[in-house]
């Protein structure tokens, strides 16, 4: 009897049932496998693209070489272009009139004659109307010429619109198909979420890539910025600095010898066989010159000039077409405008190397900052020679602060905490830079990325590629000044009228409105220590939706500025999610106010420190100069900056401030202060001296009397030699107030204002009274004290030593 064909049958022996369980398992696993396992699938197919994909890049490098296909590309490319057509030597173009008939009274042989003169002026409109394809595209961004260029090319333009919408369409198929790919494989939701994030980035930067240097140059904007775009996309876009393609070396070289008029080997003893960075606009290589310095030489890439203004001449059509679907009543295609002006200007490197020599005589004064020198004997219109910056890459310092994501070693606990020490350390001087250049030179640097920034191993920040830059007026540079003051203050009414004064804010908008708005988008933020506890990236997002809501213009200046401050922020809450830049550029813009003796500078120092009644606010001044004592601005405040920083006693925190106030005051930098207390009220100064808060400052004036005291009885009256002298810094500091002439007319001023207070005067004559009484008492004390300690040292304890003789 045969058993059923589902049956279980029981073996008799075990190596019969074991091989039945192996031959059902691997059943099992076929059937699984089957289902939707397609490992083994995907890897033959990649194999077999990796293998095509070899064999066309050996059949491509054949075809360049044999073939001479870049140059058969370039004939077309010419052709496509109408270069052919192209005369450099012509005129501006001064497009014809229309010919107007004209039928008067005339004869049969008059109208003959006037027909064939038409004839001769229609023929003539079309002759002239063929010369508008001679005109060459200006070398200078201009945005009439430049239209008037590419309206005459629409084919071009069209055939970029479809490579753009081709590129992105196919970045799209690539991210869904990568999804569709993990869902098959069932990769768990997290992952599938992670992954595709890093994959949006990668497809984003190939697109970049492809689409050229324009597309390239907002990618590398966008990769600082890992607050809005996610760390992912972030990390995956920064490689668009530092990983950018390079063109072959026999070009490169090739360019150099046209641009110098000699073969390269005259020049330079030594230039790297590979490239050392390749940037969105040129490339470098590695020199040394035959005097043997070590030089960078920046090699710009070929037919930059008609592909940049192609792009921007697209992104200014569309911007256009945003205007007219929005209806909004400013032009916002002079955005494009502004970036063409700066990307064609930085096609000519001789405008870059002007750029480079004028930001290092500006900024030579600030040991922190670097800029490398220019060789001008070595610099041409596409060639740029600049002395060699040796320094860490922010990118670099960045990966070894979150520990290495490549093949390569993850460093150590101590190189990580090393790194981003560094990296901060950057990204302080960073924004002190910013606000160098804003406040205090005002010609700034307008594309600081990562891959533009370096540490040197001095501590200082260098700087690179200076083809974009923005030179800013007075008054701007002071109204935003003004705004960081008024911002940190909660000064919203304050902020929209320095807005005014910076162009940005439209004549005839409703301020009120813009000064609620801003008190609804700002006014909940919270003060650590005077300081607002918010990333400075919101608040710009906070100014960014009421300027777009109230139809703002936003200057050059005031764009790149906000750029610079929020891509350094970025850069840095990647290694310290803690970090903050109001806090690290507020001490600096105080130190601004307390230094420059401008008008301009004392009113808005005068808003902050004085109320409308002009009287003194004691809490503020204290919170302004702790402030500004915190990182050493002040070459009077070297010796007593310590203790101003991490004081965590409120009462050594305005004992810090009074020292600070008394090593200000006599300086040469305490001229704005002094006119301060003479503009202010002086019944409110000897209030905020007499009030509860300034206790311990009355202590301390105790102290420092009683020192001055003890070393006039001891130099005077005692005259003894073998007492010892403080050296209170204190001390030393009233006793240059109280020589000070110029303190002596401020304290005159301020006791003739409070005249009028009599009560006033007398609880002033009378704490100074008491004060006087206890320094006198503390005084003789010390020198009891100090006599003491003197006539005992000078006598003998030594015991006496007999000596005993056998």
């Amino acid at each position: 009897m045969y058993p059923k064909p589902n049956s279980v049958v029981k073996c008799n022996t075990t190596a019969s049932c074991q091989t039945k369980f192996i031959i059902s398992k691997v059943a099992n696993h076929k059937q699984k496998r089957n289902m939707g396992n397609f490992d083994h699938l995907f890897g033959v197919v990649k194999k077999d693209w990796e293998f095509l994909k070899k064999g066309v890049d050996k059949s491509v490098k054949w075809a360049n070489e044999h073939l001479h296909v870049p140059k058969i590309a370039k004939k077309v490319d010419d052709v496509i272009w109408l270069r052919n057509l192209e005369n450099p030597n012509s005129p501006p173009f001064q497009p014809p009139f229309w010919p107007q008939p004209s039928y008067p009274a005339l004869s049969g042989m008059d109208l003959l004659m006037a027909d064939i003169e038409a004839l001769a002026a229609y023929g003539s409109y079309f002759y002239r109307m063929t010369k508008v394809w001679q005109s060459p595209l200006p070398e200078v961004y201009d945005a009439e010429v430049v239209s008037d260029y590419f309206n005459c090319r629409p084919h071009v333009v069209a055939l970029r619109l479809i490579e753009v919408f081709a590129a992105f369409s196919s970045a799209v198929i690539k991210i869904r198909a990568s999804r569709i790919g993990r869902h098959v494989l069932r990769t768990d939701e997290d992952g599938i979420n992670s992954l595709s994030q890093f994959d949006f980035g990668k497809v984003l930067k190939e697109t970049m890539l492809n689409l050229g240097p324009t597309f390239i140059k907002v990618g590398q904007s966008l990769s600082t910025r890992p607050d809005i775009i996610g760390s992912d996309i972030s990390k995956a876009l920064s490689e668009l600095h530092d990983q950018i393609p390079p063109f072959p070396r026999a070009i490169a070289m090739k360019i150099i010898e046209d641009e110098l008029g000699a073969p390269v080997e005259r020049f330079f003893s030594h230039i790297s066989d590979e490239p050392v960075g390749a940037a969105s606009f040129g490339q470098v290589y590695r020199g040394t010159t035959y005097e043997g310095y070590a030089v960078a030489i920046k090699i710009q890439r070929p037919n930059l000039h008609h592909v940049v203004a192609r792009d921007i001449y697209i992104l200014r059509l569309g911007l256009g077409l945003l205007k007219k679907i929005a209806e909004r009543k400013n032009d916002i295609r002079l955005y494009a405008d502004e970036l063409g002006k700066g990307l064609m200007g930085e096609l000519d490197y001789r405008l870059e190397a002007a750029n480079a020599s004028r930001f290092l005589e500006a900024h030579s004064s600030f040991p922190f900052i670097h800029v490398p020198k220019v060789y001008p004997q070595f610099t041409r219109k596409k060639v740029l020679t600049m002395e060699w910056l040796a320094g860490d890459n922010p990118t670099d310092l960045l990966l070894a602060c979150t520990g290495a994501k490549d093949n390569s070693a993850a460093p150590s606990e101590k190189q990580a905490v090393e790194a981003k020490q560094r990296l901060l350390d950057l990204v302080n001087k960073g924004v002190e830079a910013s606000l160098v250049q804003l406040l205090e030179t005002g010609f700034m640097h307008a594309d600081p990325h990562p891959g533009n920034l370096r540490y040197t191993s001095t501590g200082q920040i260098g700087f690179l590629d200076f083809g974009l830059m923005c030179q800013m007026e007075r008054k701007h540079q002071l109204a935003m000044l003004a705004s960081i003051i008024h911002i940190v203050n909660g000064d919203w009414a304050s902020l929209v009228q320095a807005l005014s004064e910076m162009d940005v804010i439209v004549p005839g908008t409703n301020t009120r409105l813009v000064t609620m708005e801003l008190e609804n988008t700002l006014g909940e933020v919270e003060f650590i220590d005077g300081i607002p506890d918010v990333k400075f990236s919101k608040v710009l997002g906070n100014i960014w939706s009421v300027a777009f809501k109230y139809n703002f213009r936003m200057p050059t200046y005031y764009t790149l500025l906000l750029r610079s401050l929020a891509s350094l922020e970025g850069l840095a809450i990647a290694a310290n999610d803690k970090f903050k830049t109001f806090e690290a550029a507020y001490p600096y813009v105080v130190h601004k106010l307390l230094t420059d003796n401008s008008d301009a500078s004392r009113r808005i120092l005068h808003s902050v420190i004085l109320n409308k009644r002009r009287e003194f606010q004691w809490t503020r001044l204290v919170l302004f100069l702790r402030v500004g004592a915190t990182r050493k601005l002040l070459p009077v405040l070297e010796s007593a900056n310590d203790g101003l920083s991490g004081s965590s006693s409120s009462n050594d925190n305005i004992f810090n401030v009074a020292t600070f106030v008394l090593k200000l005051l006599p300086s040469k930098d305490g001229t704005v202060l002094r006119r301060l207390l003479m503009t202010a009220d002086g019944a409110s100064l000897l209030k905020a001296f007499l009030s509860p808060e300034a206790a311990a400052v009355r202590q301390q004036f105790c102290r420092a009397t009683a020192d001055v005291l003890y070393q006039w009885m001891a130099g005077n009256i005692v005259k003894d030699p073998y007492l010892t002298t403080s050296s209170n810094s204190f001390a030393a500091n009233c006793k240059l107030l109280i020589a000070d002439r110029r303190l002596k007319v401020v304290f005159n001023k301020i006791l003739n204002d409070a005249k009028r207070d009599w009560l006033l005067m007398l609880r002033f004559y009378g704490t100074s009274f008491v004060m006087f009484v206890i320094a006198s008492a503390m005084a003789c004390h010390r020198l009891m004290i100090s006599l003491s300690k003197s006539h005992a040292s000078r006598l003998s304890f030594s015991p006496i030593q007999a000596v005993v003789s056998t």
